[in-house]
């Protein structure tokens, strides 16, 4: 036991401080992130692609890009971490995810070509 450590608590882990950012990643994560939001707005405002649908996937690769780093540089979870089970969580978090978007964006997909088409005079009698 060290002489300035309180009784009970041992040297400090040499791992803790790898759970803990230092200011050179926090920067690092910073700039990507900050690259990551204003290409985005600099697609969609410079009209960069003609097409609306390969805008939206480009900024949505973008987006996913901009999680891993976020994962990465501010929640500082790897395969690493507390064995494994960090990334196991996220995995199983990022899976229902895509399940309920996907499932969403179906229903109401069949729900729009499967709608009754409204004539002029239907439109009318809406209150």
């Amino acid at each position: 036991m060290n002489a300035h450590t309180a009784p009970g608590h041992d040297d400090e882990d040499p791992h803790e401080e790898a759970a803990h950012g230092t200011l050179k990643s926090y920067a690092t994560g910073f700039f990507l992130a900050a690259i990551l939001t204003v290409i985005p707005f600099w697609i969609v405002m410079a009209r960069v692609f003609e097409s609306s649908r390969s805008t939206a996937l480009v900024i949505l690769a973008l987006a996913a890009v901009q999680i891993v780093v976020h994962i990465i540089y501010f929640l500082h979870l790897d395969a690493r971490s507390e064995s494994g089970w960090n990334m196991l969580a996220l995995i199983f978090t990022l899976v229902l995810v895509v399940i309920t978007l996907s499932g969403s964006i179906w229903i109401m997909y069949h729900l729009d070509a499967n709608m009754m088409p409204m004539t002029t005079h239907d439109w009318r009698n809406i209150p």
